[in-house]
């Protein structure tokens, strides 16, 4: 066998994504390159390690034990390298997060000085909706969650970051008034995120303890989908300020004034109760405890002006 740790970690990230285009991404390689260390792995087994069925790609059972065998090797590779910059008296070690798709525009704040001071911590970060971040928390397969929507009948600690707003949106070539809530909802078109999303489970609670009525025009799965679509005139929408601020700088966007907005929600970092941290994890909420006060008075002193 001669297999190396490159083709390992290509199988590994390939079995994660089910998609040679994908795990290419992710590497920041090119497809073919993927497809040959693939290739050069698998002509060293006379069992298929992959099948494709109905144009889709998946591991064969024996191919899942190779997985296995992999993330097992490549661990300890981690882990060697940890000792390495332990042993030199650096905090080493891989930290896990995984986030909602706006915490995208709030969580690089609350990292870049803890990675800064700390070169020898891996970051791995999932930034998806919220139903696949609970997901992650609950199966114990991160440090940290970042959520708006606190999980519900699960044991977790928090620790609160910052106020996450909604306002209401629209481009900028239409006037606005302002007006009773219930009465402007009857003739704005509400361009909706898809179902799992963080924002659209508060602006849906919302709407319904206020008993609104709205009329639903589209749904896209991600923010910068939806704020294109308002931009263009599509429709309106319900959005995190954190995620608007340039378009509102440049004048692309503006927030409709309405009675009772916005709605306001945190920003949360959540871990099982029961985990067992490891000393990267235990490093950087003793970080954020310490310094989420600095990073907001900083980095967002705009968020207060809105």
């Amino acid at each position: 066998m001669n297999y190396t740790l490159h083709q390992l970690q290509v199988l590994l990230k390939v079995s994660q994504t089910k998609s040679i285009t994908k795990a290419a991404e992710e590497l920041h390689l090119s497809q073919p390159a993927v497809s040959i260390q693939l290739k050069n792995l698998q002509d060293q087994f006379e069992i298929p390690l992959t099948e494709v069925v109905g144009r889709k790609l998946y591991m064969t059972d024996f191919g899942n034990e190779i997985v296995l065998a992999a993330e097992n090797i490549l661990n300890e590779v981690y882990a060697i390298n940890y000792k390495t910059l332990i042993y030199k008296g650096q905090l080493a070690g891989k930290l896990k997060l995984s986030v909602v798709s706006t915490g995208k525009y709030v969580i690089p704040f609350f990292l870049a000085g803890f990675l800064n001071k700390h070169q020898g911590i891996e970051l791995e970060m999932d930034v998806t909706n919220k139903s696949k971040v609970l997901e992650s928390l609950i199966n114990n397969n991160v440090d940290f969650a970042l959520v708006s929507v606190l999980p519900e009948n699960h044991s977790y600690g928090k620790v609160e970051l910052m106020k996450n707003k909604l306002y209401l949106i629209g481009n900028a070539e239409k006037k606005y008034e302002l007006k009773n809530t219930k009465e402007i909802f009857k003739n704005i078109p509400l361009i909706y995120r898809e179902n799992g999303s963080g924002t659209r489970l508060v602006m849906e609670r919302y709407f319904q303890k206020q008993n609104i009525k709205v009329v639903k025009k589209m749904e896209l799965t991600s923010n910068e989908a939806v704020k294109q679509a308002v931009i263009a005139g599509l429709g309106c929408s319900v959005m995190p300020l954190i995620g608007i601020k340039n378009e509102l700088i440049s004048g692309d966007l503006q927030i409709i004034p309405v009675a009772g907005f916005p709605i306001e929600s945190s920003w949360n970092l959540v871990w099982n109760k029961s985990k067992n941290f490891s000393v990267a994890a235990s490093s950087f909420l003793n970080y954020i405890k310490n310094e989420k006060d600095n990073i907001i008075a900083q980095k967002f002193s705009w968020f207060d002006k809105h």
